[in-house]
């Protein structure tokens, strides 16, 4: 096949005043061939006609009408869910293997009569001018602390201009989330952006009872900092397309530098961030120029950071609790029927009375949860024990599995009030004196218990509680050597198997 390169090296050489003969032997064609091209003028492709016409017959002609049909109606039908209703209306028709024909010709009719597709206009950012940010969801990079699983999300924060990015872990899109990490990113900046671009915010809107609540409090954290706030169409995330785009490589990064770590588990949330925290250096280092430019002229921050936290006006009620958030929680025992100032953070509860900070309690995640607290209720309940049996939130009366297993042995060796009566003491030394002195002092009778059936009650864990010293130890791990022998005798073998097999196959 004569190629448009040969062509056109035929007509320079001509050009040169070569014949035609030596020219065309020089390219590699027949004289008649370059004769036939040298008179056309023109490239074989430019010659080639146009394939219009079919190879084969249509197989879907009959049905094509019925198919365009359905195509108008909803253009966003695919082309396997019509294949297959045909298949279901004329049983035999078709094939498996027509399928891609059936997808070709339903693409063609999307390219040539379908309608519109969207369009994505591509964006001229100004410096200092816009920020984006949204919550992304770390659970697919298998994060641990100390071997549990660490459920997490991350505020992610970007400018556009320059690609500059932090973030802050979080654990909900609460508003409380999102008003820690912009501050954080803003403080972390320098400055504030003229306007900040964030998602619909349905989470964060939808879970207070009353909307206008997050609207007043975004609006209260806009005048503070003086910024714009703008959000996305509804169903339109490229319109926050930057920080979805970083949303990807950010991870991609740290997932990178988790392998290179060699494991995904950090001893406490401190090291997580430790590691976090020059990874977004490393990111943000060759983005020194255009972070200079936007830093140039981004509006000051104000004199001090706003508050992240919800004021709450709470009741607390005759069982020591109090609602915040679809979640119970419980407070001391002395605040019954008074009206508490809850502040709620993103990640606690502070409990206010009467201008004084009494107690912070790590907030739940999620709704339709309960915490509590025994020392909160100990006094109460050790004046009135047989209200643990029934009690609703009984469950978080057990500090430790230990606390839990003493009760089932207690309810094995004494009668079911006796043995709440002798639990309830338990847990008030606990209470009084020192969980971790009381969980040990378990530890030991249950070891005794198991290896010699003896008895647990009051009189023994005061015993060892109150003794001079600290608990024995309740067993002593001891290791046996590995004897390798058994692995060596195991090698022998496969090497005198694998020689044997050798000398047969020679």
């Amino acid at each position: 096949m004569v190629t448009d390169r040969q062509v056109r090296r035929l007509m320079s050489l001509i050009q040169d005043e070569q014949s035609l003969m030596k020219s065309a032997d020089k390219v590699g064609m027949s004289e008649k061939t370059a004769r036939k091209y040298r008179d056309l003028g023109t490239l074989p492709s430019q010659c080639a006609a146009e394939h219009s016409w079919r190879t084969r017959q249509d197989a879907f002609e009959d049905d094509w009408p019925w198919v365009k049909g359905q195509l108008q109606i909803n253009a966003g039908l695919e082309a396997k869910t019509l294949f297959e209703q045909l298949q279901r209306r004329f049983p035999g028709k078709y094939q498996d293997g027509q399928l891609r024909t059936l997808q070709r010709r339903i693409k063609i009719w999307r390219a040539t009569e379908g309608p519109g597709r969207e369009v994505f206009f591509p964006q001229v950012y100004e410096p200092g001018i816009l920020s984006q940010s949204d919550f992304t969801r770390m659970d697919d990079l298998r994060v641990t602390l100390a071997g549990q699983p660490f459920d997490h999300l991350i505020y992610h924060f970007v400018l556009p201009y320059s690609n500059w990015e932090t973030g802050t872990i979080c654990f909900s899109e609460s508003f409380e989330s999102l008003s820690t990490g912009l501050q954080n990113a803003f403080w972390q900046l320098g400055g504030v952006t003229a306007q900040h671009r964030t998602d619909r915010l349905s989470a964060a809107v939808n879970k207070p009872q009353n909307p206008q609540e997050f609207t007043d409090r975004y609006r209260a954290l806009q005048r503070h900092y003086g910024f714009e706030g703008r959000k996305i169409q509804a169903g339109c995330p490229n319109e926050n397309g930057d920080v979805e785009q970083r949303h990807h490589r950010f991870k991609r990064a740290l997932d990178q530098a988790l392998m290179l770590r060699g494991s995904r588990d950090f001893t406490d949330r401190s090291a997580y961030e430790a590691f976090l925290n020059p990874l977004y250096a490393q990111l943000n280092a060759g983005r020194h120029e255009r972070l200079q430019e936007e830093l140039a002229v981004i509006n000051p921050l104000p004199d001090l950071p706003l508050n992240a936290f919800l004021k709450l006006m709470v009741r607390v009620s005759q069982a020591s609790t109090i609602h915040v958030r679809n979640n119970t929680y419980s407070v001391p025992s002395r605040l019954i029927g008074e009206q508490v100032q809850v502040r709620l953070y993103a990640e606690h509860l502070e409990i206010v009375y009467a201008q004084q900070k009494l107690e912070q309690i790590p907030r739940l995640r999620g709704e339709q949860k309960h915490q509590i607290q025994y020392r909160h209720i100990i006094d109460t309940l050790v004046r009135k024990p047989g209200a643990l049996e029934h009690y609703r939130y009984k469950q978080d009366l057990f500090p430790t599995s230990r606390f839990r297993m003493v009760y089932d042995l207690l309810h094995q060796q004494h009668s079911p009030k006796q043995a709440d009566q002798q639990y309830i003491k338990i847990l008030y030394m606990a209470a009084r004196d020192s969980e971790s002195r009381v969980d040990q002092a378990l530890h030991v009778l249950l070891d005794e218990a198991t290896q010699r059936d003896a008895r647990i009650s009051l009189e023994t864990v005061e015993a060892l509680v109150y003794a001079t010293g600290a608990p024995a130890a309740a067993t002593e791990v001891r290791i046996d050597p590995v004897d390798l022998n058994g692995y060596d005798q195991l090698l022998e073998t496969i090497c005198l198997a694998a020689g044997t097999a050798e000398e047969v196959s020679v």
